[in-house]
């Protein structure tokens, strides 16, 4: 537990918050109101006992629950950054789960700017995997520059796929569907996730694949087989991070190199931070 971050963090956005917009009155300290709720506020607020709240802004509550900090950070409207840091702050871990059950699912406008500057292909998901936004050297590798609306339903399910990433049986559908699972045993209500994982079951092909699918493969690295529209059948080296603003999102680099085999067969070397003494 880190208590000093931890009662900066929660003063700071207790702070923020109207008395007043909760029917309350703002209290004052010493001739003057005060800033914000005050602790015996947001207990009376969350209806928890006396001094639940004094306790966790001041770090004397060892393992606060999980009830307390998702009602805490929903009253102080925290975002998905806050939230976690509230969790590092008074667990010493990362939350199991979102703030808010649409995070994910947008982005940014600032996004497209960035992507429209890299020169390889690159594209941005929400955790569904809808396509957000791609850049023009992304949709040069479409036919007719005709970019699929959801990449995992694509990349699953979609002929068109089959036929534009090379050998998808064996290079494929093994690394990508595990994807897919993992993703649904992290948010399992997903709806549009649901969508693609029944077409999925519903495949000859790629059912089988999904039913013993495994752990999910991390695409950092990963080089796979692909026929570019324009440039034809080649090599793709992927990457993939995700956007600290929007959980489950990601953005996938790629670099596309034209060829029937890799030209370089050595992977490139890992990236570290030099030594010091």
């Amino acid at each position: 537990m880190d208590k000093a971050a931890l009662r900066f963090l929660l003063s700071e956005r207790r702070a923020a918050i109207a008395p007043e917009s909760h029917g309350l009155s703002r209290p004052t300290r010493q001739g003057r109101r005060a800033r914000g709720l005050s602790q015996t506020q947001v207990d009376q607020i969350l209806h928890r006992a006396p001094d639940t709240y004094g306790r966790l802004e001041s770090g004397r509550y060892p393992n606060p629950p999980v009830g307390l900090l998702q009602d805490v950070a929903r009253l102080f409207r925290m975002d998905e950054q806050e939230w976690v840091a509230l969790w590092r702050y008074a667990l010493g871990q990362d939350p199991p789960h979102p703030l808010d059950a649409r995070a994910g699912t947008e982005l940014s406008g600032a996004w497209r700017t960035l992507l429209d500057g890299f020169a390889h292909p690159a594209y941005l998901t929400d955790r569904s995997w809808n396509l957000l936004a791609g850049n023009a050297a992304f949709a040069a590798m479409f036919p007719a520059g005709l970019v699929p609306a959801n990449t995992m339903r694509w990349m699953a399910v979609d002929p068109g796929a089959r036929t534009m990433l090379t050998d998808w049986a064996s290079a494929w559908a093994p690394v990508l569907l595990p994807q897919l699972r993992v993703a649904l045993a992290a948010v399992p209500d997903d709806p549009v996730l649901r969508r693609i994982e029944r077409e999925v079951l519903a495949d000859p092909v790629a059912g089988p694949v999904y039913e013993t699918a495994g752990a999910s493969v991390h695409l950092d690295g990963a080089v796979r087989p692909l026929r570019h529209a324009r440039l034809g059948p080649g090599w793709v080296t992927m990457c993939a991070a995700q956007p600290l603003a929007a959980p489950g999102s990601r953005l996938v680099l790629m670099s596309f190199e034209p060829g029937p085999r890799r030209h370089s067969g050595v992977r490139a070397p890992a990236l570290r931070a030099p030594a010091h003494g």
